[in-house]
């Protein structure tokens, strides 16, 4: 046994026992009994099962749920909104110190603002979503005051913190991404599928375990295993590809990887973190690829009837995971209506609220036992207008909150993303009573309080909450886990093209450049926009090397006259699917969401759609049939076809950032080499360029003939899309890749 004392936290290592942390300023004391030590969390001077290590994750669950009161369960139930660390004035995610912005708090940048101390004590929250933090360090103290509050309240319960996904190369600026403060980078989730190895979706996950714990963190909000069978939609990026199989084994590479701690018998331990799986039934659907983020993308279709493959991510690799943690911890279902497929009651409504996706199927038929927790902001009453960023409560927007926590309760869900007042779970509770009587109500709600405490118990934290911030500030970003994601980037990246009709001397093809060249890299002008929460940003230009060419590459210079080779960074099209001055000029309001650069006018979109219905529309048809629409970014073409014209025979490089397929045929022809990537640096790409890696990755994705092919192709099912067939014959289909020295061999499955 070995006790020591640092930063007021005292903790004890107990040989053939668990170590045991506890602060002093808690005024929590340590039980003897058997010659081992536990914490008196309850403070009663006796030990309660649920203090005692010795016992299973689940009877200790379970006693403590027990002892719960409705409102403290109801706060287990809560999860917070997003909270940063230090929370700064303009951010989009603010606090307060004793009323002062943090800036004029004078606080330190770890401290705990007004707004968390009242979600912990008055509604007693211990599930908090951390995004933006400054240092790992800070990340970690800031952990530790949380725990230490925490520790001070009635039964001790722990904070569990989480985290969307942190770890990408490229920093998306999305909702849905969280700001990595020195963290490993990594591609983005179709990168992995590009890589067609699930032993680096493996390691990353290992990696980012380690990492996630030394911030405090110990729930991961993914991975996200949606089969992106649409591939319109704007978070297909963020997905591990359509192809099932593959999905299949990267999602148990992943889970494994961050819920299993090694030598540990049940696989749970001081390096779990647990995971939560998203999107149950499948976000990847939506009808013409519109997203259920915004009510004018709320409905997913199966034109194809094709609903069962999108469980098979879940069913057949989530639920049986290979490792000893036997299933991911947690499930998110989307915001999406999945149109059409509850046949028993024939109701369209969010899937959390949609008895027959998650009481029949998810907790009945695939006997899910852990965690369903609602994406974010479902429960408050809805936007007026369809365009509006709010809740999302589909199809139940005629109920009140408290009925709405109470229909998602009696499903089975457990937990309210982006909740944090308790008020309406214990008024569904009362209305619960009145239904079902007070005994029925009271085990359900124990029932969710059991679940959530288990995997607060798997990760060890009713032991040892507390972190060593030197030691967080070694780990996180480490040399080690750094290689290891830069080499990930590496294999991610797919080169499509490489023509051999200006290569040098003793190479197949213009790839790679020989250093030293005079490099001509154009900016990128994008047009006005729409950000993520709908919000008008104006017209931009960017660099897209802003901290310049690396010397060891070549040199830079400011004409194609002066230039060797053009290299020319572009980003897959993107562009804006609804417009309130169509509606305002007579229109439905739905744009095409294109994929070519060019103006595209949709002639093959359906004349009807396939879903609508919203008490905000006076009509049910969402075609855009007839209507056009141009990318944001249309001038990342003119930058290619100006580079051609002006470089005459010089070579012209492409590097596409591809966060959705492109219609390619719009430029392939002009480009010598057309580079491939998911969200990874600029090095790595320059790496691939200029002969620092020969490439290996393949296409996760099939590229679009055009757009026509894009309309035909059914939302609901994988690899259907007439590929495009390059000017040097090559079919850009699932798994293609070349590399230096041609076309990689045949994928098989």
């Amino acid at each position: 046994m070995e006790k020591t004392t640092k930063n007021g936290i005292h903790r004890i290592r107990q040989e053939g026992g668990k170590t045991i942390a506890w602060a002093e300023e808690s005024g929590v004391k340590v039980l003897e009994k058997d010659g081992y030590y536990f914490k008196d969390l309850a403070k009663t001077g006796e030990l309660l099962p649920y203090e005692n290590w010795r016992l299973s994750d689940e009877e200790r669950a379970a006693d403590l749920a027990g002892r719960l009161s409705i409102e403290e369960i109801a706060g287990l139930m809560l999860y917070s909104p997003h909270q940063a660390v230090p929370p700064m004035p303009g951010g989009p995610f603010q606090g307060t110190f004793d009323g002062k912005t943090y800036l004029e708090s004078g606080k330190e940048p770890y401290a705990i603002s007004d707004q968390q101390k009242e979600f912990l004590e008055d509604e007693h929250i211990r599930h908090i979503l951390l995004t933006n933090v400054e240092s790992p360090e800070i990340s970690a103290k800031w952990s530790n005051e949380l725990q230490k509050r925490a520790e001070t309240l009635p039964y001790g319960i722990p904070i569990n913190l989480s985290s969307d996904p942190r770890n990408g190369a490229k920093d998306s600026g999305a909702e849905f991404k969280s700001g990595g403060s020195e963290i490993s980078k990594w591609p983005e989730g179709v990168g992995f599928a590009a890589c067609f190895d699930p032993e680096v979706a493996g390691q990353f996950a290992k990696d980012a375990s380690r990492e996630y714990r030394a911030l405090g963190i110990t729930t991961a909000l993914g991975p996200q295993i949606d089969l992106c069978t649409e591939p319109r939609w704007m978070r297909f990026v963020d997905t591990l590809g359509e192809e099932v199989e593959m999905s299949k084994k990267l999602t148990k590479a992943y889970c494994d990887g961050m819920q299993t701690t090694e030598g540990e018998a049940d696989g749970w331990g001081k390096d779990s973190v647990n995971t939560m799986v998203k999107h149950w039934p499948g976000g990847g659907t939506g009808e013409a690829g519109r997203d259920a983020h915004y009510a004018f993308g709320q409905f997913a279709v199966y034109p194809t009837g094709n609903f069962e493959e999108h469980l098979k991510p879940f069913t057949e690799a989530a639920f049986h995971l290979d490792g000893p943690t036997d299933c991911a911890s947690a499930v998110m279902p989307y915001y999406t209506v999945s149109y059409g497929v509850d046949k028993k009651n024939g109701k369209n409504v969010g899937n959390s609220y949609s008895e027959y996706l998650i009481k029949d199927l998810l907790r009945g038929k695939y006997e899910f036992k852990g965690i369903v927790c609602t994406d974010w902001g479902i429960t408050q009453d809805p936007e007026k207008t369809i365009e509006g960023f709010g809740s999302r409560c589909y199809g139940v927007q005629d109920m009140t909150e408290a009925e709405r926590c109470l229909l998602a309760i009696t499903n089975g869900v457990d937990q309210f993303g982006g909740n944090s007042e308790s008020g309406p779970i214990v008024e569904a509770y009362k209305i619960g009573c009145e239904k079902y009587g007070e005994k029925a109500m009271r085990e359900r709600m124990e029932l969710s309080a059991k679940r959530l405490l288990i995997n607060i118990f798997h990760c060890g934290l009713f032991e040892d909450p507390y972190l060593d911030p030197e030691e967080s500030a070694k780990i996180v970003g480490c040399e080690e886990f750094c290689r290891h994601g830069y080499e990930a980037q590496q294999k991610s990246i797919v080169l499509l093209k490489n023509s051999a009709k200006r290569a040098p001397e003793g190479q197949k093809g213009v790839l790679p450049l020989k250093k030293g060249l005079k490099v001509y890299i154009p900016e990128r002008k994008i047009g006005p926009s729409k950000a993520f929460f709908r919000i008008d940003l104006p017209a931009k230009t960017e660099d897209p090397l802003p901290d310049g060419l690396p010397s060891k590459y070549g040199t830079r210079v400011s004409s194609p006259e002066e230039a060797d080779v053009a290299l020319v960074f572009v980003e897959s099209p993107a562009c804006n699917p609804y417009s309130t001055e169509d509606l305002a000029n007579g229109g439905n309001g739905y744009l095409p969401i294109t994929l070519q650069y060019r103006p595209y006018t949709a002639k093959k979109a359906r004349e009807v759609s396939i879903a609508g219905g919203d008490f905000r529309e006076n009509f049910t048809n969402r075609s855009y049939f007839g209507k056009t629409n141009t990318a944001y970014n249309e001038a990342d073409l003119d930058n290619i076809l100006e580079c051609r014209r002006a470089m005459g025979d010089k070579p012209v490089i492409v590097c596409a950032t591809v966060n959705n397929p492109m219609v390619m045929h719009e430029f392939e022809a002009e480009a010598d080499a057309i580079v491939a990537e998911f969200g990874v640096s600029r090095a790595a790409v320059l790496d691939v360029v200029f002969g620092g890696y020969n490439p290996t990755g393949r296409l996760p994705i099939q590229m679009p003939k055009d757009m026509d092919a894009v309309e035909e192709q059914s939302e609901d099912r994988a690899l259907d899309m007439e590929t495009y067939i390059d000017s040097e014959g090559h079919n850009y289909d699932y798994g293609y890749g070349m590399n230096y020295e041609g076309v990689l061999p045949a994928w098989k499955k």
